[in-house]
């Protein structure tokens, strides 16, 4: 079954090249196209897709405020924040939004496809200079007690696993290994599986 990805972009030349370059891929299917955060936010709720592709930066309702909206309320659909510029706090407030993954523009075409598809599994993909900086600038809680199968999902998503893997883990299958994870975050009261992993390097769970 193809992914189906939902394109948020307030530039129309944009968004027609996103969705020409995301067509490409077989596993991909481009099912609406927002032109604001807004329409984003709607085409969420009413099409509810695996992926947002999310550009940061547009008027009125902006791409931070929409990854929120629909991280919220729509966890089983996962954000690619997606800009033209690596704007000061702009990776930042898009992981702290729910942005499991944050991109730039003139990301190749294949690295774009990689990262919507990880995104889908659930996948959490950064680099260690961007892990270093978010847990210097990202406010993240403070340790709580843990039950071991918690630790264990945590240290599974800091070390990039996807739902598959982390179902065989539990014993379950992909939907309630899921829905565990979403368990996870409202008890650690995050909003990605991003912000999850970096909870884990902040507490140590990590040892390599």
């Amino acid at each position: 079954m193809a992914i189906r990805i939902v394109i948020a972009d307030d530039h129309a030349v944009v968004r027609r090249g996103l969705r020409t370059l995301l067509e490409l891929d077989p596993e991909i299917e481009v099912i609406a196209e927002a032109a604001d955060g807004r329409e984003a936010i709607e085409l969420a709720h009413r099409l509810e897709p695996d992926v947002v592709v999310m550009d940061l930066f547009m008027p009125g309702t902006d791409g931070v405020t929409a990854t929120q909206l629909i991280r919220q309320d729509l966890p089983k659909t996962e954000v690619v924040a997606l800009t033209s510029v690596l704007e000061g706090t702009s990776v930042t407030n898009a992981v702290q939004a729910g942005a499991i993954a944050y991109l730039l523009k003139d990301t190749r075409s294949d690295n774009l496809c990689q990262a919507i598809r990880a995104a889908a599994a659930g996948q959490v993909q950064l680099a260690p200079n961007l892990v270093e900086r978010l847990l210097r600038e990202l406010p993240l809680p403070r340790h709580m007690p843990l039950e071991s199968i918690e630790q264990t999902m945590l240290i599974m998503l800091a070390e990039g696993c996807t739902n598959a893997q982390l179902a065989a883990q539990l014993d379950v299958d992909e939907s309630e290994a899921r829905a565990c994870i979403d368990r996870l975050l409202r008890k650690l009261q995050l909003r990605s599986r991003t912000q999850a992993a970096l909870y884990a390097q902040q507490v140590g769970l990590l040892t390599g």
